[in-house]
């Protein structure tokens, strides 16, 4: 018996990194996963590797509503039904100080996140039952400020908002509706983010950010995937409108 015997998740960003490992946990567990995203030669091959019995995807942006809209159809069209929303999808934004930092840039980031999770609940929230869970995928920057990355920072807050006004609202719904914020974890997004923030190549560049962090290293998506199990299967059920922080000590 697994976790998540019989629930279906929708996934974004599920095509790589920390959406791609908690897909694959999820189906450890017995779920059934629809992954969204922007690479279709990725989505393909994760949807080959975990079995087109467990798994389906839709080539989609979050900004977009009406591909939102036809992605959550295509889930509910091939599964039946939703049980689990994991709203991962992102972008790193521009690197740069606020004098510098590109106006639309900005906008789209927050665009990514903060729009890309409201259309994610929107148009998800009328299909879900009680028990179900919505995760958003924020970043431990959604909790503490850092200075270089002042859209990804913002966008990562408002997520935050997000999340707190939809738990309330869909609580009387027993939907539970969470945030993660992983810390530093070995992917290629966080790569461009440490490598453009110092300059310098990947190794060095995850060493300088491996001496910011209290445990001493990054996460690996795997760790950060458990966590998303937790958020999904009833083992939270009593969780909603939480902050969940996986991030190595940073906000010590």
């Amino acid at each position: 018996m697994g976790r998540l015997d019989g629930k279906v998740a929708i996934i974004t960003g599920g095509e790589s990194g920390i959406g791609r490992a908690s897909a694959g946990a999820m189906v450890d567990e017995g779920a059934q996963v629809h992954l969204v995203g922007l690479d279709a030669d990725a989505l393909k091959r994760a949807v080959a590797e975990l079995g087109d019995e467990k798994a389906a995807f839709t080539q989609a942006d979050v900004t977009d509503e009406q591909a939102v809209q036809a992605a959550v159809a295509e889930a509910i069209e091939r599964f039946g039904h939703l049980d689990v929303v994991f709203s991962n999808a992102g972008n790193t934004g521009a690197v740069a100080p606020i004098e510098d930092y590109p106006s639309d840039e900005f906008a789209r980031t927050l665009q990514v996140h903060a729009l890309g999770a409201f259309h994610m609940i929107k148009h998800t929230s009328p299909h879900l039952g009680a028990g179900a869970s919505i995760i958003i995928t924020s970043s431990v920057v959604g909790l503490m400020g850092f200075g270089g990355i002042s859209g990804y920072v913002a966008a990562k807050h408002a997520q935050v908002g997000m999340m707190r006004a939809a738990a309330k609202e869909l609580t009387p719904r027993r939907i539970r509706v969470n945030s993660l914020h992983p810390g530093p974890t070995s992917t290629p997004f966080q790569d461009s983010i440490e490598m453009r923030a110092t300059g310098l190549g990947q190794e060095e560049a995850a060493k300088t950010f491996d001496d910011l962090i209290p445990l001493g290293r990054h996460a690996t998506p795997a760790e950060i995937a458990k966590t998303v199990v937790y958020l999904a299967s009833d083992d939270s059920a009593y969780m909603t409108g939480a902050t969940v922080a996986v991030e190595g000590g940073l906000l010590l």
